[in-house]
C-alpha cells in the first residue's frame, strides 16, 4: 500500500507539470521523513556519494560533448551529402541513406532528439524537395532517430547502469547488435516498398548525378565518412581491451574536438553552444538519478519488491516470461504519456529488482526496456517523437501524416523486440565475447 501510494503521488505530481527529478526526490524525501523520521536524511546522502564515485558517470559529458561538437560543427551536414550522392541512384535510396545517417548520428551523440533534429532539418526539405512520400519519409526519420537511445553510446542505458548497477560498457556492447538488426530491418522495408511502388522513392535525375564530379564524390565520401573514423578511433581500442570506457571516451571527445578544428569550423560560437549543452544535459541526468537512486533506496528498505512479487507468482500464478510481458506493455502505456528517463527511474526501482529475482539477466532486460521505449516513442496520443516531428517538420506535414507514417516501423519494433525476447544471444553474445577476452 505504501508503495503504490508513492507511486500515486508521483505520478500527481508530474500531472501538474513538475521536473522529472523534483517529483521523484519530493516523493522519496517525504516517504522516508514518515517511514524512519529524522535518520531518514542519510539516504539522499548515500545516493549522492554513489553517483559521486561511480567512475563510468564521466562517459556522460565525454560522449554528450562529442555528439554536440560534431552536430553544431556541420560535420553531420556532411554525413547526409555523402548519402544523398551515393545512394540517390537507386529507388528509395534517399530514405535508406537516412536511415544509415541516424545510425551514425545515434553512434555520435546517444540521445534521441539529436537525431531527430538533424533528420528533420536536413533530410526531410530534401526529401520532400525530390517527391518522395511524405508519409513515408516522415516516419522514416522517427523511426530512425529512435535508435539514438539504443546504439552506443546510448545515455538511456547509461542511466538504466547506474540504476540497475550493471556495467555500462556491457550494455552498450549489447545494444550494438539489435541496433543494426532493427536499422536493416528498416532498410528492408523502405527498399522493399520503392521497388514494388518507385513514386514512393524516386531516383536522382540523371542530370543532377551528371552535375556532380568523380572527385567531388570522392571529395564527399571522405567527408562523409569522418565521423566514422572518430567512431572506430573510440571503439577499437575499448572493444580490444586496450582502453576503459572512461577513456575511450575522452579519446572520441577529442578527436571530434580536433575534427572540427581540422575542418576548420570550430569558432567561439561552435564551442560555446557545445559546452552549454553538455553542461545542461549531462546535470540534467545526474539530478535525475540522484532522486531515482534515492527513491530505489526507499523500496529496498521497505521490502516492496518482494512483495510485488509474491504477488506475482504466488497470489497471481503468472509464470515469469507473462510478468516481462506485462512489464512491456506498462513501458509502452507509460510511453504515451512520458518520456523514456521519466519511465526509467519511476519504475526501475520495482521492476530492476523483480527481473533479477525472476532469474533473468539484467543486461538482456536494459535492452528490452531500450527497445520498449522506442515503441513508445512512436505510439499515439503522446509518443515522444510525434511531438518532437509536429515541432520540427514543415508546415505540409500535418499531425495525421506525422501519426499515419508510424505503423509499418512500430510493427518492425515489436518484430524486433520478439526476436530479442526469443533469442536473448542477440543481445548477449558481443558483451561475452568481448569481456570474456
Amino acid at each position: 500500500m505504501i508503495a503504490i501510494t508513492m507511486f500515486s503521488l508521483m505520478m500527481l505530481l508530474m500531472a501538474t507539470g513538475q521536473r522529472v527529478f523534483a517529483a521523484i526526490g519530493a516523493v522519496a524525501s517525504i516517504a522516508v521523513m514518515m517511514l524512519w523520521g529524522t535518520g531518514g536524511v542519510e539516504i539522499p546522502f548515500t545516493a549522492a556519494t554513489k553517483l559521486m564515485t561511480w567512475y563510468p558517470m564521466l562517459t556522460l559529458p565525454m560522449f554528450i560533448f562529442m555528439g554536440y561538437i560534431l552536430s553544431e560543427s556541420k560535420i553531420a551536414d556532411d554525413l547526409y551529402r555523402m548519402f544523398h550522392v551515393w545512394m540517390g541512384p537507386m529507388p528509395g535510396g534517399l530514405a535508406i541513406g537516412t536511415i544509415g545517417l541516424m545510425v551514425l548520428v545515434s553512434a555520435m551523440n546517444g540521445l534521441s532528439v539529436a537525431g531527430m533534429a538533424i533528420g528533420a532539418t536536413i533530410a526531410l526539405p530534401e526529401l520532400l524537395k525530390r517527391d518522395y512520400d511524405k508519409k513515408m519519409v516522415t516516419g522514416v526519420i522517427q523511426a530512425g532517430s529512435s535508435l539514438g537511445i539504443l546504439v552506443p553510446p546510448s545515455v538511456v542505458l547509461v542511466l538504466y547502469a547506474m540504476i540497475a548497477r550493471q556495467p555500462v560498457g556491457q550494455l552498450w556492447l549489447a545494444g550494438v547488435v539489435p541496433g543494426l538488426i532493427m536499422a536493416a530491418m528498416f532498410i528492408i522495408y523502405i527498399a522493399i516498398r520503392c521497388k514494388l511502388n518507385p513514386s514512393l522513392g524516386p531516383t536522382l535525375s540523371k542530370q543532377e548525378l551528371q552535375q556532380v564530379s568523380k572527385a567531388e564524390k570522392m571529395r564527399l565520401l571522405g567527408a562523409g565518412l569522418l565521423p566514422l573514423g572518430i567512431f572506430a578511433v573510440m571503439m577499437v581500442p575499448f572493444v580490444n581491451g586496450w582502453t576503459s570506457l572512461v577513456e575511450s571516451s575522452a579519446i572520441g571527445a577529442m578527436a571530434a574536438f580536433l575534427a572540427a578544428i581540422f575542418k576548420k569550423r570550430l569558432t567561439k560560437t561552435v564551442f560555446e553552444n557545445s559546452v552549454r549543452k553538455t553542461l545542461a544535459i549531462s546535470c540534467m541526468f545526474m539530478w535525475i538519478i540522484l532522486a531515482a537512486l534515492g527513491f530505489g533506496s526507499v523500496f529496498d528498505g521497505l521490502g516492496a519488491v518482494k512483495a510485488i512479487e509474491q504477488l506475482f507468482t504466488e497470489q497471481l500464478g503468472l509464470s515469469p516470461w507473462m510478468i516481462i510481458i506485462l512489464m512491456q506493455l506498462s513501458f509502452v502505456l507509460l510511453g504515451t504519456f512520458l518520456d523514456d528517463t521519466a519511465m526509467l527511474v519511476i519504475v526501475a526501482p520495482l521492476y530492476v529488482p523483480l527481473v533479477n529475482a525472476l532469474g533473468f539477466d539484467l543486461i538482456w532486460y536494459g535492452v528490452l526496456y531500450t527497445v520498449t521505449c522506442q515503441i513508445a516513442y512512436l505510439t499515439p496520443p503522446f509518443g515522444y517523437n510525434l511531438f518532437l516531428m509536429r515541432a520540427m517538420a514543415p508546415p505540409e506535414i500535418s499531425l495525421r501524416d506525422i501519426y499515419g507514417s508510424i505503423g509499418p516501423f512500430v510493427a518492425i519494433m515489436i518484430a524486433a523486440l520478439v526476436l530479442i525476447m526469443i533469442f536473448p544471444e542477440l543481445a548477449l553474445w558481443l558483451p561475452d565475447y568481448v569481456y570474456g577476452k
